[in-house]
């Protein structure tokens, strides 16, 4: 179970490390400084979008399909299928967040699982939000059949103080996200490790996609989930 977005390739996209940024040129003693380059703008999921790609748990060596699909704001995850060992879909919709997991290693098919509606007002504006205080690490290269020039940022979600020093803090969950250098609207991979992938041993799952664009895409709720906050 995972929920990524708050929510998957037969590539084998590896991400090497960040390739060597330029570095801000010395000022010369007799000219002007030359500003440093402009960070790039932070992740943004878009209102409307539909990709393809693989949802991967290397632990228990699981490498299924996956979908992402957003249409007017809303969204949804789904990964594996009835033939998969691993097969959920997670949710945007209508300001609340949905996690349904229909079959994963070790948990009993029947009585079928209850699709679990978060508590609280949730939607993709307040997902983007919070994507704005992720921390750029880099550009990099995903190798593959393609290669994408990405840039590299990584957010996550911390309990305890907030302010720096010799304070309680505990991690929970933490997200390296990699979009398109020249849209960072496309995504293309997206590691995960944390308390929302509860059902994994080792806490640690991700997705990397083929295709990505943006035509809108095909949002439904499952029948097995409750009415949406709103």
């Amino acid at each position: 179970m995972s929920v990524v977005a708050g929510g998957l390739f037969a590539l084998g996209v590896v991400a090497p490390g960040p390739a060597a940024a330029p570095l801000p040129r010395a000022a010369q003693a007799d000219g002007p400084t030359v500003p440093e380059p402009r960070e790039p703008r932070p992740p943004l999921l878009p209102a409307d979008f539909q990709g393809t790609g693989r949802y991967i748990v290397r632990d228990l060596g699981i490498d299924v399909p996956f979908s992402w699909q957003g249409r007017d704001g809303n969204s949804q995850m789904t990964a594996g299928g009835p033939e998969h060992p691993i097969w959920f879909t997670n949710l945007i919709y209508e300001n609340t967040l949905y996690t349904l997991t229909y079959r994963w290693p070790n948990i009993p098919l029947f009585p079928p699982r209850a699709c679990s509606k978060v508590p609280g007002f949730f939607n993709r504006q307040i997902f983007n939000d919070k994507l704005k205080t992720a921390r750029y690490v880099g550009p990099e290269i995903l190798q593959g059949e393609k290669d994408r020039h990405v840039d590299h940022w990584r957010v996550g979600v911390v309990g305890g103080s907030t302010v720096p020093g010799e304070f309680f803090r505990f991690p929970i969950a933490l997200g390296d996200i990699y979009v398109d250098q020249h849209d960072p609207s496309r995504w293309w991979q997206v590691l995960q490790f944390g308390l929302q992938n509860l059902f994994d041993p080792e806490l640690d799952e991700w997705f990397t996609m083929d295709t990505f664009d943006h035509r809108p895409g095909e949002v439904t709720l499952p029948d097995r989930c409750p009415p949406p906050t709103s």
